[in-house]
């Protein structure tokens, strides 16, 4: 008997669609969650060269919670290219005008830094209230 380790292919991975209701769910730990679904590893089939991850919809970004002084100490930082061209923003200021950016850079930290990582980021559907343009893929709500 031929013993080996399966690999999986594109072809093996049946793609899903899971909906997050992100209200009152605090960020870490929702990021780590959808971050997990995205590359795969709830699937037994997981390999970790293959993308065999899931597509996440998160909804009501905007009330999401983040502990202790979060708000004004955690700083989100973007460089132009140019010299002295980083700017920086605090977390209150960035949930004030873009919401959804809070969720999707928590989520992206926690992907591979790699091509990869980039398509499942992708992957990643975030909204601010509780309606989505996505009722034709049938999603299944998840609850962590």
């Amino acid at each position: 008997m031929k013993k080996y380790t399966y690999s999986a292919k594109s072809s093996d991975i049946a793609g899903r669609w899971w909906i997050v209701d992100a209200e009152g769910a605090i960020l870490g730990r929702l990021a780590s969650q959808v971050a997990a679904r995205l590359r795969g590893k709830h699937n037994p089939l997981f390999t970790p060269h293959v993308d065999c991850g899931d597509s996440v919809i998160i909804v009501n970004a905007d009330k999401i919670k983040l502990t202790g002084k979060k708000w004004e100490q955690k700083t989100y930082y973007r460089h132009s290219g140019y010299m002295g061209g980083i700017k920086s923003t605090t977390a209150r200021k960035l949930m004030e005008n873009k919401p959804e950016e809070v969720i999707r850079k928590a989520v992206r930290g926690m992907l591979p830094k790699n091509s990869m990582g980039r398509q499942m980021c992708k992957k990643l559907k975030v909204y601010t209230g509780k309606d989505h343009p996505h009722g034709a893929q049938q999603p299944e709500v998840l609850k962590f």
